[in-house]
């Protein structure tokens, strides 16, 4: 009889966290898609500003030698540009829509508006205003979290930023080293 209650509370047990982790994972698709989305959308808005164009940083104080502590960064990847970005990036999520993989039920997040006005392939996303709200909502969240994190892969990482940011360093993302870099 005790082995047989002991049976029965390990299955409850079992059946109460299967359940939790499947309703923890829709929120962490979620997440994992709106850092994804967020890297690829500053990536883009870090390319549109010309690499010539240079910013100068530092004290502009003069040092008891004469000098002045100022070094000259590229504009688009300086500070200040990354914080302005930051304030309408988030808008860009009314763009994607939601994907779900067939084989594993994962959800992934892909742009469904193209930048250029070219006609999309729209047959893989569905496009749901809860889902933009939810994702632009995520987005939020993770910049006002994670703001210095954001600028300091910006400002000086240019390699695999989705990976890094995504996955190592705010564990949003524990399945995106397996998804491939052009996926969100």
């Amino acid at each position: 009889m005790r082995d047989a209650a002991l049976l029965l509370t390990s299955c409850a047990l079992l059946c109460v966290l299967l359940s939790s982790s499947q309703a923890a994972r829709p929120g962490q698709d979620m997440r994992c898609g709106a850092c994804r989305a967020l890297v690829d959308e500053m990536e883009w808005a870090i390319s549109q500003i010309d690499p010539k164009k240079m910013i100068q940083t530092g004290s502009f104080r003069i040092n008891p030698d004469g000098s002045q502590s100022i070094r000259e960064v590229p504009l688009a990847r300086s500070e200040g540009n990354l914080l302005e970005l930051m304030e309408s990036v988030c808008e860009r999520m009314e763009d994607y829509g939601e994907h779900t993989d067939p084989s594993t039920n994962r959800k992934s997040y892909i742009r469904v508006k193209s930048r250029s006005g070219e006609a999309m392939d729209l047959s893989e996303a569905t496009l749901d205003s809860r889902v933009t709200a939810s994702l632009k909502f995520a987005c939020e969240t993770i910049v006002e979290h994670n703001e210095d994190e954001v600028i300091e892969f910006f400002a000086h990482e240019t390699d695999n930023v989705k990976d890094k940011l995504c996955s190592k360093r705010t564990d949003l993302c524990d399945h995106a080293l397996k998804m491939p870099h052009d996926e969100l």
